[in-house]
């Protein structure tokens, strides 16, 4: 199997100038933990629901929340996300992707088809594909 067969092609995607309010609100209402930082049609970075929460204040919604607090909501995504994501081809097999996600500490992979962001393969597409390929019987 290749990454072609098991990546997501409906991508989540934000500008490296989206608010970090605005990012927590997409992450609140969505059932996924990647959004893809595009600028001018090109792949900048990747920021994760755990660059969102390491970057907003713990006291925010809290007794104790103060102005600082909610300011950093005001950051904008290019001041969290990680900058020259590690990329793969559609036509890498999954043992291969698997394995650069585990050497690079990595839970997501981009997807570029001759430059052009065509998906993202995450940990749990990895994990599915798996198990639909009866990996874990035993």
């Amino acid at each position: 199997m290749h990454v072609a067969d098991i990546m997501t092609t409906r991508l989540a995607t934000i500008a490296m100038d989206d608010r970090l309010e605005t990012i927590k609100e997409i992450f609140d209402q969505a059932p996924f933990r990647h959004l893809l930082v595009v600028e001018e049609g090109e792949l900048v970075g990747v920021l994760t629901d755990t660059d969102l929460f390491q970057a907003l204040s713990p006291y925010l919604g809290s007794q104790t929340e103060q102005l600082r607090d909610v300011q950093t909501l005001h950051k904008r995504a290019h001041q969290v996300m990680t900058r020259h994501p590690i990329t793969v081809s559609p036509r890498m097999s999954l043992q291969a992707a698997a394995s650069l996600m585990l050497d690079k500490g990595v839970s997501c992979l981009p997807v570029l088809d001759n430059g052009e962001l065509v998906g993202i393969v995450t940990w749990k597409d990895l994990l599915r594909a798996s198990i639909n390929q009866g990996c874990f019987q035993g």
